[in-house]
């Protein structure tokens, strides 16, 4: 028999179970709309507070995000000590422009030249610099990228749109909770002359991860 107040976890798994259900039905297709409708039905349950995601908004429009990568990444083109530095301790280099946090430590910056093309992966999980690059892609948490990047990491990069030659060094990262990394692309041809902050305007996610270049 079932007592009413029962909080055992069984009966708080089947009253979960039931809510999770009834959200999905009446989710609509539209990935947009699908998050507007779960965020309202949250909030009308008093599950989520309006100010809470109002926050984490800000949080990742403003003050995390692949733009505070690309502004470490335009520093180190357009200033060669700190590019030195960056590359022998990310952390500290990163910490000198007041990006830090959680997933701001224990970076190391791996960098791309002619001869040498470097890509992120965790195998384990999605240990992803955060407040460098924003919320990790749904790709880069995937079981397939996450061994096929290992394995076969050439023919991954195909599937991305970069088809690197043979005499082209692959190197794959394996980030952990302990340490993450950022890969520093090689600065695009006809950008001489371009303002840091303009440069900052050309990089991308992906090529801070390594599955693009620029």
């Amino acid at each position: 028999m079932t007592n009413e107040n029962d909080d055992s976890p069984m009966r708080a798994s089947g009253h979960h179970d039931h809510h999770r259900r009834h959200l999905h039905h009446d989710m609509p297709s539209d990935p947009a709309l699908r998050v507007k409708a779960l965020e309202s039905v949250l909030v009308e349950k008093g599950l989520v507070r309006p100010e809470a995601i109002d926050a984490w908004i800000e949080t990742y429009e403003t003050h995390v995000g692949p733009h505070n990568g690309a502004r470490v990444v335009a520093r180190a083109w357009t200033d060669p000590d700190f590019k030195a530095r960056l590359l022998a301790d990310g952390t500290v280099a990163i910490g000198e422009m007041g990006l830090s946090g959680l997933e701001a430590t224990h970076i190391t910056v791996v960098e791309n030249t002619s001869e040498i093309h470097n890509m992120v992966v965790c195998t384990l999980c999605s240990c992803y610099p955060w407040s460098l690059l924003g919320l990790p892609p749904t790709w880069y948490k995937s079981a397939p990228y996450r061994s096929r990047a290992v394995l076969e990491p050439r023919g991954v990069l195909r599937e991305f749109g970069l088809d690197l030659g043979e005499d082209v060094e692959i190197r794959v990262w394996d980030s952990t909770a302990e340490i993450r990394y950022l890969v520093l692309p090689e600065r695009p041809e006809g950008a001489d002359g371009m303002t840091e902050e303009q440069l900052a305007g050309l990089i991308t996610r992906d090529s801070m991860v390594g599955v693009a270049k620029l």
